[in-house]
Protein backbone atom coordinates (compact mmCIF):
# COMPACT_ATOMS: atom_id res chain seq x y z
CA UNK A 1 0.00 0.00 0.00
CA UNK A 2 1.32 3.30 -1.15
CA UNK A 3 2.10 6.47 1.27
CA UNK A 4 -0.87 8.03 -0.56
CA UNK A 5 -3.39 5.49 -0.36
CA UNK A 6 -2.82 5.46 3.66
CA UNK A 7 -3.53 8.94 3.58
CA UNK A 8 -6.84 8.47 1.79
CA UNK A 9 -7.50 5.77 4.32
CA UNK A 10 -6.95 8.27 6.70
CA UNK A 11 -8.85 10.87 5.63
CA UNK A 12 -12.00 8.76 5.03
CA UNK A 13 -11.84 7.60 8.65
CA UNK A 14 -11.75 11.12 9.71
CA UNK A 15 -14.45 12.50 7.11
CA UNK A 16 -17.50 9.57 8.76
CA UNK A 17 -16.05 10.40 12.66
CA UNK A 18 -17.01 14.29 11.70
CA UNK A 19 -20.30 12.95 9.61
CA UNK A 20 -22.32 15.95 10.17
CA UNK A 21 -21.24 17.51 12.66
CA UNK A 22 -20.53 22.03 11.51
CA UNK A 23 -17.52 22.19 13.93
CA UNK A 24 -15.72 20.92 16.68
CA UNK A 25 -18.56 21.95 19.24
CA UNK A 26 -20.86 19.58 17.60
CA UNK A 27 -19.09 16.45 18.37
CA UNK A 28 -19.97 14.66 21.36
CA UNK A 29 -16.89 13.86 23.85
CA UNK A 30 -16.19 10.10 22.26
CA UNK A 31 -16.68 11.65 18.83
CA UNK A 32 -14.21 14.36 19.76
CA UNK A 33 -11.68 12.01 21.32
CA UNK A 34 -11.86 10.05 18.10
CA UNK A 35 -11.56 12.53 15.69
CA UNK A 36 -8.48 13.86 17.88
CA UNK A 37 -7.20 10.80 17.19
CA UNK A 38 -7.94 10.36 13.80
CA UNK A 39 -6.25 14.47 13.19
CA UNK A 40 -3.16 13.01 14.69
CA UNK A 41 -2.93 9.84 12.57
CA UNK A 42 -3.31 11.51 9.60
CA UNK A 43 -1.18 14.67 10.32
CA UNK A 44 1.71 11.84 11.06
CA UNK A 45 0.63 10.19 7.63
CA UNK A 46 0.82 13.58 5.68
CA UNK A 47 4.18 14.01 7.24
CA UNK A 48 5.82 10.75 6.36
CA UNK A 49 4.95 11.64 2.82
CA UNK A 50 6.40 15.14 3.28
CA UNK A 51 9.38 13.52 4.12
CA UNK A 52 9.78 11.38 1.22
CA UNK A 53 9.14 14.31 -1.44
CA UNK A 54 11.50 16.69 0.77
CA UNK A 55 14.21 13.56 -0.04
CA UNK A 56 14.13 13.28 -3.52
CA UNK A 57 13.63 17.47 -4.01
CA UNK A 58 17.07 17.43 -2.33
CA UNK A 59 18.56 14.93 -4.28
CA UNK A 60 17.33 16.81 -7.48
CA UNK A 61 18.64 19.59 -6.07
CA UNK A 62 22.36 18.58 -5.19
CA UNK A 63 24.98 20.93 -5.90
CA UNK A 64 26.50 18.97 -8.26
CA UNK A 65 23.91 19.61 -10.75
CA UNK A 66 24.76 23.08 -10.88
CA UNK A 67 22.12 25.28 -12.56
CA UNK A 68 20.13 22.66 -13.45
CA UNK A 69 19.65 21.69 -9.71
CA UNK A 70 15.73 21.08 -8.97
CA UNK A 71 15.60 24.06 -6.28
CA UNK A 72 17.49 26.39 -8.46
CA UNK A 73 15.93 25.97 -11.51
CA UNK A 74 12.44 27.27 -9.30
CA UNK A 75 14.70 29.91 -8.03
CA UNK A 76 15.84 29.17 -5.10
CA UNK A 77 19.38 28.81 -3.59
CA UNK A 78 18.66 25.37 -2.12
CA UNK A 79 16.31 22.68 -1.34
CA UNK A 80 15.78 23.61 1.93
CA UNK A 81 15.05 27.13 1.15
CA UNK A 82 12.68 25.80 -1.56
CA UNK A 83 11.04 23.92 0.90
CA UNK A 84 10.47 26.52 3.43
CA UNK A 85 9.20 29.23 1.09
CA UNK A 86 6.77 26.60 -0.82
CA UNK A 87 5.22 25.07 2.24
CA UNK A 88 5.57 28.05 4.66
CA UNK A 89 7.43 26.20 7.51
CA UNK A 90 11.48 27.22 8.95
CA UNK A 91 14.41 26.19 7.23
CA UNK A 92 15.28 24.26 10.44
CA UNK A 93 11.91 22.35 9.83
CA UNK A 94 12.91 21.74 6.19
CA UNK A 95 15.92 20.80 6.85
CA UNK A 96 14.55 18.45 9.45
CA UNK A 97 12.14 17.33 6.14
CA UNK A 98 15.20 16.44 4.51
CA UNK A 99 17.24 14.87 7.05
CA UNK A 100 14.41 12.50 7.52
CA UNK A 101 13.66 11.64 4.26
CA UNK A 102 17.26 10.41 3.08
CA UNK A 103 17.39 8.89 6.49
CA UNK A 104 14.61 6.89 6.16
CA UNK A 105 14.50 6.09 2.81
CA UNK A 106 15.44 3.56 0.54
CA UNK A 107 19.24 4.23 -1.40
CA UNK A 108 21.29 3.17 -4.40
CA UNK A 109 24.67 2.10 -4.79
CA UNK A 110 27.07 3.64 -7.44
CA UNK A 111 25.65 0.60 -9.80
CA UNK A 112 21.58 1.63 -9.36
CA UNK A 113 20.67 -0.87 -7.18
CA UNK A 114 17.91 -0.47 -4.46
CA UNK A 115 20.09 -0.65 -0.69
CA UNK A 116 17.75 -0.33 2.09
CA UNK A 117 17.12 2.53 4.49
CA UNK A 118 19.57 3.91 6.62
CA UNK A 119 16.87 3.55 9.41
CA UNK A 120 14.35 1.12 8.65
CA UNK A 121 12.56 0.54 11.61
CA UNK A 122 11.82 4.13 11.73
CA UNK A 123 10.88 4.53 8.02
CA UNK A 124 8.24 1.82 8.95
CA UNK A 125 6.91 3.53 12.01
CA UNK A 126 7.06 6.98 9.89
CA UNK A 127 4.83 5.28 6.83
CA UNK A 128 2.43 3.32 9.44
CA UNK A 129 1.69 7.01 11.20
CA UNK A 130 3.06 5.64 14.71
CA UNK A 131 5.83 8.53 14.75
CA UNK A 132 5.84 12.31 13.52
CA UNK A 133 8.51 14.10 11.58
CA UNK A 134 9.81 16.46 14.48
CA UNK A 135 10.27 13.02 16.98
CA UNK A 136 11.54 11.03 13.99
CA UNK A 137 13.86 14.02 13.31
CA UNK A 138 15.66 13.85 17.22
CA UNK A 139 16.11 10.07 16.60
CA UNK A 140 17.83 10.28 13.35
CA UNK A 141 20.24 13.63 14.36
CA UNK A 142 20.66 11.22 17.85
CA UNK A 143 21.83 8.20 15.77
CA UNK A 144 24.00 9.89 13.28
CA UNK A 145 25.72 11.80 16.10
CA UNK A 146 26.71 8.54 17.65
CA UNK A 147 26.97 6.32 14.39
CA UNK A 148 30.78 6.24 14.39
CA UNK A 149 31.38 5.52 18.06
CA UNK A 150 28.68 3.45 19.10
CA UNK A 151 29.24 1.28 15.87
CA UNK A 152 26.66 -0.32 13.85
CA UNK A 153 24.67 -3.17 15.67
CA UNK A 154 24.65 -0.83 18.82
CA UNK A 155 23.06 1.88 16.32
CA UNK A 156 20.79 -0.72 15.32
CA UNK A 157 19.77 -1.37 18.55
CA UNK A 158 18.82 1.90 19.78
CA UNK A 159 16.86 2.54 16.60
CA UNK A 160 14.80 -0.66 17.36
CA UNK A 161 14.15 1.03 20.90
CA UNK A 162 13.44 4.50 20.25
CA UNK A 163 11.29 4.16 17.59
CA UNK A 164 9.27 1.61 20.02
CA UNK A 165 9.60 4.06 23.09
CA UNK A 166 8.88 7.11 20.71
CA UNK A 167 5.50 5.92 19.94
CA UNK A 168 2.80 7.65 21.67
CA UNK A 169 5.41 10.03 23.24
CA UNK A 170 4.59 13.41 23.47
CA UNK A 171 7.57 15.88 21.79
CA UNK A 172 8.58 16.97 25.04
CA UNK A 173 9.27 13.31 25.81
CA UNK A 174 10.69 11.89 23.27
CA UNK A 175 13.64 15.12 23.66
CA UNK A 176 13.50 13.31 27.32
CA UNK A 177 14.36 9.76 25.95
CA UNK A 178 16.69 10.98 23.39
CA UNK A 179 18.26 12.89 26.04
CA UNK A 180 18.84 9.98 27.76
CA UNK A 181 20.33 7.09 24.80
CA UNK A 182 22.57 9.61 24.15
CA UNK A 183 24.60 8.45 27.32
CA UNK A 184 23.45 4.92 26.59
CA UNK A 185 24.81 5.52 23.38
CA UNK A 186 27.93 7.16 23.73
CA UNK A 187 29.20 6.96 27.84
CA UNK A 188 33.05 7.39 27.40
CA UNK A 189 31.43 11.21 25.66
CA UNK A 190 30.13 12.32 28.94
CA UNK A 191 33.36 13.28 30.29
CA UNK A 192 34.66 15.38 27.48
CA UNK A 193 31.00 17.19 27.14
CA UNK A 194 31.05 17.47 30.80
CA UNK A 195 34.47 19.60 30.29
CA UNK A 196 33.33 21.82 27.46
CA UNK A 197 29.80 22.52 28.92
CA UNK A 198 31.40 23.37 31.97
CA UNK A 199 33.49 26.09 30.25
CA UNK A 200 30.88 27.41 28.41
CA UNK A 201 28.79 28.11 31.87
CA UNK A 202 27.78 31.22 32.05
CA UNK A 203 25.54 33.86 33.89
CA UNK A 204 24.96 37.30 32.80
CA UNK A 205 22.80 40.15 33.70
CA UNK A 206 21.95 43.55 32.09
CA UNK A 207 19.48 46.59 32.83
CA UNK A 208 16.85 46.65 30.46
CA UNK A 209 12.69 48.26 30.38
CA UNK A 210 13.42 48.72 34.25
CA UNK A 211 14.18 45.62 35.27
CA UNK A 212 17.48 43.48 35.82
CA UNK A 213 17.40 40.06 33.29
CA UNK A 214 19.73 37.39 34.06
CA UNK A 215 20.43 34.69 31.62
CA UNK A 216 22.10 31.63 32.37
CA UNK A 217 24.19 28.44 30.74
CA UNK A 218 24.77 25.82 33.61
CA UNK A 219 26.52 22.87 33.01
CA UNK A 220 24.51 20.02 34.86
CA UNK A 221 26.70 19.30 37.44
CA UNK A 222 27.08 22.76 38.86
CA UNK A 223 22.82 23.11 38.19
CA UNK A 224 21.63 20.00 40.00
CA UNK A 225 22.00 22.02 43.71
CA UNK A 226 20.34 24.89 41.99
CA UNK A 227 17.17 22.91 40.50
CA UNK A 228 16.99 21.08 43.58
CA UNK A 229 16.80 24.32 45.82
CA UNK A 230 14.73 26.00 43.42
CA UNK A 231 12.29 23.12 43.31
CA UNK A 232 12.27 22.43 47.30
CA UNK A 233 11.26 26.35 47.68
CA UNK A 234 8.07 26.02 45.12
CA UNK A 235 7.30 22.50 46.44
CA UNK A 236 6.80 24.26 50.24
CA UNK A 237 5.19 27.38 48.66
CA UNK A 238 2.89 25.20 47.19
CA UNK A 239 2.10 23.24 50.40
CA UNK A 240 1.85 26.20 52.18
CA UNK A 241 -0.98 27.75 49.44
CA UNK A 242 -2.96 24.36 50.35
CA UNK A 243 -2.78 24.58 54.03
CA UNK A 244 -3.42 28.25 54.10
CA UNK A 245 -6.96 29.73 55.43
CA UNK A 246 -9.62 29.98 52.96
CA UNK A 247 -9.54 33.15 51.27
CA UNK A 248 -13.52 33.20 50.90
CA UNK A 249 -13.99 33.27 54.13
CA UNK A 250 -16.41 36.18 55.98
CA UNK A 251 -14.21 36.53 58.59
CA UNK A 252 -13.21 40.41 58.50
CA UNK A 253 -9.27 40.44 58.24
CA UNK A 254 -9.06 38.06 55.03
CA UNK A 255 -6.11 35.75 54.67
CA UNK A 256 -3.08 36.85 52.15
CA UNK A 257 -3.45 34.55 49.23
CA UNK A 258 -0.24 33.52 47.08
CA UNK A 259 -1.01 33.90 43.91
CA UNK A 260 2.42 33.88 42.22
CA UNK A 261 2.98 31.17 38.97
CA UNK A 262 5.75 29.40 38.93
CA UNK A 263 8.36 31.62 37.69
CA UNK A 264 7.52 33.92 40.52
CA UNK A 265 8.41 31.51 43.14
CA UNK A 266 11.52 30.57 41.44
CA UNK A 267 12.73 33.88 41.17
CA UNK A 268 11.82 34.88 44.43
CA UNK A 269 13.44 31.67 45.49
CA UNK A 270 16.97 33.29 43.66
CA UNK A 271 16.22 35.99 45.56
CA UNK A 272 15.90 34.46 49.44
CA UNK A 273 18.99 32.41 48.79
CA UNK A 274 21.07 35.52 48.10
CA UNK A 275 19.72 37.51 50.82
CA UNK A 276 20.64 34.18 53.23
CA UNK A 277 24.20 34.22 51.71
CA UNK A 278 24.53 37.71 52.53
CA UNK A 279 23.83 37.22 55.83
CA UNK A 280 19.94 37.78 56.10
CA UNK A 281 18.86 36.89 59.94
CA UNK A 282 15.98 34.39 60.33
CA UNK A 283 14.59 31.09 60.50
CA UNK A 284 16.27 28.07 58.06
CA UNK A 285 15.19 28.33 54.15
CA UNK A 286 11.90 26.13 53.77
CA UNK A 287 12.48 23.97 51.06
CA UNK A 288 10.53 20.54 50.58
CA UNK A 289 12.57 17.43 49.78
CA UNK A 290 15.50 19.88 48.42
CA UNK A 291 18.16 16.92 47.96
CA UNK A 292 20.88 16.47 45.65
CA UNK A 293 20.60 12.49 44.95
CA UNK A 294 23.39 10.88 42.41
CA UNK A 295 22.74 7.61 40.82
CA UNK A 296 24.98 5.42 39.99
CA UNK A 297 26.07 1.41 39.87
CA UNK A 298 28.09 -0.33 41.72
CA UNK A 299 30.56 -1.34 38.89
CA UNK A 300 30.60 2.14 37.12
CA UNK A 301 31.77 3.76 39.94
CA UNK A 302 34.54 0.99 40.88
CA UNK A 303 35.29 0.95 37.14
CA UNK A 304 35.53 4.91 36.37
CA UNK A 305 33.29 4.33 33.28
CA UNK A 306 29.96 4.29 32.00
CA UNK A 307 27.13 7.33 33.41
CA UNK A 308 25.48 8.41 37.08
CA UNK A 309 21.98 10.25 36.88
CA UNK A 310 20.75 13.20 38.74
CA UNK A 311 17.16 13.19 40.21
CA UNK A 312 14.88 15.54 38.60
CA UNK A 313 17.41 15.93 35.33
CA UNK A 314 17.62 14.15 32.24
CA UNK A 315 20.92 14.88 31.05
CA UNK A 316 23.50 12.61 32.31
CA UNK A 317 26.72 12.78 33.90
CA UNK A 318 29.93 11.04 34.12
CA UNK A 319 31.25 8.83 36.70
CA UNK A 320 34.18 11.82 37.28
CA UNK A 321 31.37 14.43 37.81
CA UNK A 322 29.71 12.23 40.40
CA UNK A 323 32.63 11.35 42.41
CA UNK A 324 33.57 15.22 42.62
CA UNK A 325 30.08 15.97 43.34
CA UNK A 326 29.39 13.05 45.95
CA UNK A 327 32.63 14.96 47.32
CA UNK A 328 30.08 18.54 48.22
CA UNK A 329 27.84 18.95 51.01
CA UNK A 330 24.06 18.73 50.32
CA UNK A 331 24.73 15.65 47.96
CA UNK A 332 23.54 12.35 48.64
CA UNK A 333 25.44 9.15 46.57
CA UNK A 334 23.30 6.53 45.70
CA UNK A 335 25.49 3.20 44.46
CA UNK A 336 23.05 0.81 43.04
CA UNK A 337 24.37 -2.79 43.66
CA UNK A 338 25.21 -3.54 47.13
CA UNK A 339 23.97 -4.27 50.39
CA UNK A 340 22.17 -0.99 51.82
CA UNK A 341 19.22 -0.69 53.97
CA UNK A 342 15.79 -2.35 54.46
CA UNK A 343 13.40 -1.18 51.74
CA UNK A 344 10.24 -3.45 52.55
CA UNK A 345 8.93 -2.68 55.95
CA UNK A 346 5.51 -4.84 55.88
CA UNK A 347 2.86 -3.23 58.36
CA UNK A 348 5.52 -1.88 60.91
CA UNK A 349 5.38 1.38 59.71
CA UNK A 350 3.00 3.67 57.92
CA UNK A 351 4.58 6.41 56.26
CA UNK A 352 7.64 5.29 53.64
CA UNK A 353 10.79 5.81 55.02
CA UNK A 354 13.65 8.02 53.44
CA UNK A 355 15.45 5.21 52.17
CA UNK A 356 12.72 4.13 50.77
CA UNK A 357 11.49 7.10 49.32
CA UNK A 358 14.95 7.29 47.30
CA UNK A 359 14.05 3.38 46.27
CA UNK A 360 10.92 4.84 44.63
CA UNK A 361 12.83 7.75 42.98
CA UNK A 362 15.13 5.01 41.58
CA UNK A 363 12.22 2.91 40.29
CA UNK A 364 9.71 5.83 39.28
CA UNK A 365 12.10 8.89 38.53
CA UNK A 366 9.28 11.06 39.43
CA UNK A 367 5.74 11.12 38.91
CA UNK A 368 5.39 7.43 37.77
CA UNK A 369 2.33 9.17 35.70
CA UNK A 370 3.17 12.75 34.44
CA UNK A 371 7.27 12.99 34.92
CA UNK A 372 7.25 16.08 37.15
CA UNK A 373 10.48 15.81 39.40
CA UNK A 374 10.90 13.95 42.46
CA UNK A 375 10.98 17.09 44.71
CA UNK A 376 7.00 17.64 43.38
CA UNK A 377 5.73 14.22 44.74
CA UNK A 378 4.47 12.00 47.43
CA UNK A 379 5.10 8.43 48.12
CA UNK A 380 1.23 6.97 47.88
CA UNK A 381 0.01 3.45 49.08
CA UNK A 382 -1.41 1.55 45.86
CA UNK A 383 -3.93 -0.50 48.53
CA UNK A 384 -4.14 2.32 51.20
CA UNK A 385 -2.87 1.03 54.30
CA UNK A 386 -5.87 1.92 56.56
CA UNK A 387 -8.88 0.38 54.06
CA UNK A 388 -6.87 -1.98 52.39
CA UNK A 389 -4.22 -3.13 55.55
CA UNK A 390 -1.61 -2.49 52.46
CA UNK A 391 1.98 -2.48 53.26
CA UNK A 392 4.45 -0.31 52.88
CA UNK A 393 6.60 -1.78 50.86
CA UNK A 394 8.75 -0.93 47.07
CA UNK A 395 5.90 -3.22 45.24
CA UNK A 396 3.01 -1.24 47.39
CA UNK A 397 4.56 2.17 46.33
CA UNK A 398 4.42 4.58 43.72
CA UNK A 399 5.23 8.21 43.41
CA UNK A 400 2.34 10.38 42.23
CA UNK A 401 2.48 14.25 42.04
CA UNK A 402 -1.08 15.60 43.62
CA UNK A 403 -2.58 16.20 40.37
CA UNK A 404 -2.08 12.49 39.28
CA UNK A 405 -2.96 10.98 42.70
CA UNK A 406 -6.16 13.09 42.71
CA UNK A 407 -6.72 11.77 38.34
CA UNK A 408 -6.49 8.37 39.56
CA UNK A 409 -8.46 7.91 42.24
CA UNK A 410 -11.24 10.39 40.73
CA UNK A 411 -11.35 8.85 37.04
CA UNK A 412 -11.15 4.99 37.97
CA UNK A 413 -7.44 4.28 36.76
CA UNK A 414 -5.61 1.52 37.94
CA UNK A 415 -1.91 0.90 38.47
CA UNK A 416 -0.16 -2.66 38.35
CA UNK A 417 3.94 -3.12 39.54
CA UNK A 418 5.57 -6.03 37.69
CA UNK A 419 8.99 -6.56 39.23
CA UNK A 420 10.99 -6.30 42.71
CA UNK A 421 12.46 -3.57 44.08
CA UNK A 422 14.07 -0.79 41.93
CA UNK A 423 13.84 -3.06 38.68
CA UNK A 424 10.24 -3.19 39.23
CA UNK A 425 8.05 -1.76 36.27
CA UNK A 426 4.91 0.74 36.97
CA UNK A 427 2.28 0.37 34.73
CA UNK A 428 -1.20 2.69 34.86
CA UNK A 429 -4.35 0.70 33.51
CA UNK A 430 -6.92 3.44 31.89
CA UNK A 431 -10.61 2.97 32.67
CA UNK A 432 -12.86 1.36 29.94
CA UNK A 433 -14.13 5.20 28.89
CA UNK A 434 -10.77 6.41 28.09
CA UNK A 435 -10.00 2.38 26.42
CA UNK A 436 -12.35 0.18 26.04
CA UNK A 437 -9.29 -2.37 25.88
CA UNK A 438 -7.96 -0.91 28.95
CA UNK A 439 -4.27 -1.51 27.78
CA UNK A 440 -1.83 -0.64 30.76
CA UNK A 441 0.80 2.79 29.69
CA UNK A 442 4.14 2.18 31.01
CA UNK A 443 4.98 5.09 33.33
CA UNK A 444 8.20 5.31 35.72
CA UNK A 445 11.39 5.59 34.82
CA UNK A 446 11.22 2.60 32.69
CA UNK A 447 9.15 4.49 29.84
CA UNK A 448 12.65 6.81 28.86
CA UNK A 449 15.18 3.97 30.32
CA UNK A 450 17.22 2.21 27.07
CA UNK A 451 17.87 -0.51 28.61
CA UNK A 452 15.46 -3.49 26.56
Amino acid sequence: MSKLSALHQAMSRLDGLWADADDAADLSRDRLIAVHSATGELRRLLDAVHADVAAVISQESRSELGAGGLAKQQGFRSAETMIAATTGVSRVEATRLVAVGEATASRADLRGSRLPARYPALGEALTAGRLGVQAAGLIVALLERCRISAGTDRIAEAERILTDKATGLSLDDVRRLVTRADAWLDPDGLEPKGEEMRRRRSLTMFERDGMLHLDARIDIETAAPIVAAIRGYVTAAFAARKDAPDANAPDADAPYVDRRTVPMLQIDALALFCAHVLGCEGESLPLAGATVVVRITLDDLQSGTGCATIDGLDQKVSVGAARRMAANGGVIPCVLGGGSEILDWGREKRLFTRAQRLALVERDGGCAMCGLPPQMTKAHHLRWWSRDHGPTDLSNGVLLCETCHHRIHDNGWEIRIDGEGVAGKVWFIPPEYVDPECRPRLGGRARFDMAA
